[in-house]
C-alpha cells in the first residue's frame, strides 16, 4: 500500500527550526523576494514604480531615487504598519499552514510569544490573503457538488428540566446560526459562502457555476430549482451516501474539515467572521497535496500582493 503524501518526507520542506536557524536577515530576504519577484527582491517604488532606491539599513526602509518616497517591504500590503519581526511572521505562517485543521489563537500566541489579540489579527490578515486565491471571480467548471452545513447558534439548555424550552422554535433561537454553502469541483476548487438559509445556494450557483457544468446535490427541496439550469445528480442521504457515482462526498469532506476546525480548535466562531474560517478551510482543502514549504511561500506571496486590510488595520483604535 502506497504511503500517504502527508506522512512522507516530501510534505515536510519547512520547519520552525530552519526558520530560526536562518535568522532575521534570511526571513527579511524571503519577504523582499515575494514582494518584488520580478527584480529578484530588489526594491521597486510603490508610488512611481522606479527600480532604483537608497537603502536605509538602520530602519529596513528604502528611499526612491526618483520621487524620494520612503517605503518598506510591507508598505501598502496586508502587513502594513507591522511591528513583529520578519522571523516571527514567517514562523507564524509556518504554524498556520502546518495546522491542517486550524490552530487556536491561544496556542499561536504562546508559540510565537505575543498577545492573544496580536495572534488573532495576524491570523485573520492571513485568511484575507488566502481569500484572494479562493474568491477569484472565476466560475466553477466540470462536475460541481453543492451542499450546505449549519454552524453556531448553540443554545445551552437550562439546568432545571422543568425550565427547558424547545430550542428548535424561532423565538428561542439566538440569531447567530449561519449556513456555509459550498460548491466544489471534483478534483478542483472549493468555493464557500455564508448565508442565513441553505436555499440561498441556488442564486449563488447561478452566479458561480458554468452553464456547461453538471452538478450533484442531495434531496433537499430547495435544490430542485437547479434542474432548470443544469443536469443535476441527486442522492438521498437518508438512504445512501453514494449511489453509483452520484454523491456529494467531496463537498462533505470540506465540511468535515471545517467542523473539525471550529469544534476541535476554535470551539466557537462568531457569525461575523465565519466566512474567513470557511475560506481558510477551503484553502487548506484545495492545497492538501502541497508541501508545507510551498504553502508558506504561497501565503507570503499572497500577503505581499494583498492591499492594506480595511477590516483589521488599526482595529484596536476602532479606525477600521
Amino acid at each position: 500500500m502506497a504511503q500517504h503524501f502527508l506522512l512522507s518526507a516530501a510534505s515536510r520542506t519547512l520547519s520552525l527550526r530552519s526558520i530560526y536557524k536562518a535568522g532575521e536577515d534570511a526571513a527579511y530576504k524571503v519577504f523582499c523576494q515575494m514582494r518584488w519577484p520580478e527584480t529578484n527582491g530588489e526594491a521597486v517604488c510603490p508610488v512611481c514604480s522606479h527600480e532604483e532606491s537608497y537603502k536605509i539599513t538602520t530602519r529596513r526602509k528604502f528611499k526612491c531615487k526618483n520621487c524620494h518616497h520612503q517605503f518598506s517591504v510591507t508598505s501598502g500590503t496586508i502587513f502594513a504598519s507591522r511591528k513583529m519581526a520578519f522571523m516571527d511572521l514567517l514562523a507564524a505562517i509556518c504554524l498556520i499552514v502546518n495546522a491542517s485543521k486550524g490552530i487556536s489563537m491561544v496556542q499561536l500566541s504562546r508559540d510565537i510569544d505575543c498577545q492573544y489579540k496580536t495572534a488573532f489579527v495576524l491570523a485573520h490578515k492571513l485568511r484575507e490573503a488566502m481569500a484572494t486565491e479562493i474568491h477569484t471571480g472565476e466560475v466553477l467548471e466540470g462536475h460541481v457538488e453543492i451542499d450546505g452545513a449549519y454552524f453556531g447558534g448553540h443554545i445551552r439548555p437550562h439546568n432545571e428540566k422543568a425550565k427547558r424550552v424547545d430550542r428548535r422554535l424561532k423565538q428561542h433561537q439566538t440569531g447567530t446560526r449561519r449556513v456555509v454553502i459550498a460548491m466544489r469541483e471534483r478534483e478542483g476548487r472549493t468555493l464557500p459562502f455564508v448565508g442565513e438559509h441553505e436555499g440561498e445556494g441556488v442564486a449563488l450557483a447561478n452566479e458561480n457555476v458554468s452553464r456547461l457544468s453538471t452538478m450533484s446535490a442531495d434531496e433537499a427541496a430547495h435544490w430542485d430549482a437547479l434542474h432548470m439550469g443544469w443536469n443535476v445528480d441527486r442522492v438521498n442521504h437518508s438512504a445512501i451516501y453514494s449511489d453509483h457515482g452520484k454523491h456529494t462526498n467531496m463537498v462533505e469532506s470540506f465540511f468535515s474539515r471545517l467542523r473539525n476546525m471550529i469544534q476541535g480548535q476554535h470551539h466557537g466562531v462568531s457569525p461575523k467572521y465565519l466566512h474567513q474560517y470557511a475560506t481558510h478551510s477551503a484553502w487548506l482543502e484545495d492545497n492538501r497535496r502541497t508541501d508545507n514549504g510551498t504553502l508558506a511561500h504561497i501565503v507570503v506571496s499572497n500577503a505581499m500582493e494583498s492591499p492594506v486590510s480595511r477590516n483589521w488595520k488599526g482595529y484596536w483604535q476602532r479606525a477600521a
